[in-house]
């Protein structure tokens, strides 16, 4: 008979590392770079990122605090997703660390911070998919008991797609061409996706 190791967050985990990241994974990273509006830029990656629907379009990514990037999006209501590659991942690593708000991620990490189409914001011109997006909303996340969290969820509505044209066959995109770095469980965990690990399975018809 299977045992279940059984615990309450609250008080406490009773193990070597939390295992919350690591069973809710691998995750998509959301490595956004934002404008001060006066010329600042800023790039981080953002381990609690998603898509979460269709039409419009709309991505959302958890801020553990009110960081440079979230002030940022609340001032200009614009932002960037880009795509973390595998060979993007050491520069997507550099942008993680805890530095100034005058240090430009991008400089710091020898990416190219290029010009979008829509929004003010630049991406990084390195990425292989680029999503413009504008703020819809930005939410202070609570706990059961109604009380405050340092989280802030931010919502925005992607206005603009780049994509690298070599990732499409016949016009449907890729997912495992384009070798998309997700983000595991520990201190250092990341996954790739591979073309001979695809399952196909149809929703049931009416």
């Amino acid at each position: 008979m299977r045992t279940s190791y059984f615990y309450e967050p609250s008080a406490g985990h009773g193990l070597p590392h939390d295992p919350f990241n690591a069973i809710v994974a691998p995750r998509p990273i959301g490595w956004v770079s934002t404008s001060t509006g006066q010329g600042g830029l800023n790039l981080a990656p953002y381990s609690f990122f998603n898509a979460v629907n269709y039409t419009p379009p709309l991505i959302a990514f958890s801020s553990i605090g009110h960081k440079d990037t979230v002030a940022n999006i609340e001032a200009t209501g614009e932002f960037c997703w880009n795509l973390v590659t595998t060979e993007l991942g050491e520069q997507m690593n550099a942008t993680s660390a805890a530095v100034d708000t005058e240090i430009d991620e991008f400089e710091l990490a020898g990416l190219t911070a290029a010009p979008s189409r829509v929004v003010s914001v630049p991406h990084v011109g390195q990425a292989r998919v680029v999503f413009e997006c504008r703020r819809t909303q930005i939410l202070r996340l609570t706990d059961a008991c109604g009380e405050d969290t340092p989280a802030r969820m931010v919502f925005g509505e992607v206005v603009g797609v780049h994509l690298d044209e070599s990732l499409l066959d016949d016009g449907v995109y890729q997912t495992a061409a384009a070798d998309p770095l997700l983000r595991g469980g520990g201190p250092a965990d990341y996954f790739r996706i591979r073309g001979e690990d695809r399952l196909r399975m149809h929703r049931p018809q009416p």
